[in-house]
């Protein structure tokens, strides 16, 4: 979240834990893609499921740069966009590899309860 704002929700969790989480979700992610692409044989709309999968990673990566630049309603789009592709890659691949669907269901939580966060920053600053 954003370290020079003097508001915080209360709900945040402490900065301590955002690397570890993170670290964890990534490591979910990409074992998820990896299900993924060792299937791509089965999975029958395979170009959708990249497709989504790297637009949800790019919007993650750029995401902290346009929170931090205090453009709240621009990175809860960001989140949204984030879960709807995620959603796609989850529902696409459930059937064939539903691990890499489950794997990828505690990032969507996340990403979602970032969303909540970013809500509270936007709103604050409205």
């Amino acid at each position: 979240m954003t370290f020079d704002s003097e508001y915080e929700p209360f709900f945040q969790p402490p900065s301590w834990i955002i690397g570890p989480i993170w670290m964890c979700l990534y490591v979910c992610l990409a074992i998820s893609f990896t299900n993924t692409l060792s299937k791509r044989d089965e999975l029958e709309y395979l170009n959708l499921i990249i497709i989504s999968f790297l637009v949800q990673i790019i919007m993650i990566f750029t995401w902290p740069l346009v929170f931090n630049s205090e453009k709240y309603l621009a990175s809860l789009g960001m989140i949204l966009v984030m879960i709807i592709f995620t959603v796609i890659y989850a529902y696409f691949t459930y059937h064939v590899v539903p691990i890499a669907s489950k794997l990828v269901w505690p990032y969507l939580l996340w990403i979602s309860f970032a969303g909540i966060i970013n809500l509270a920053y936007f709103l604050e600053a409205s």
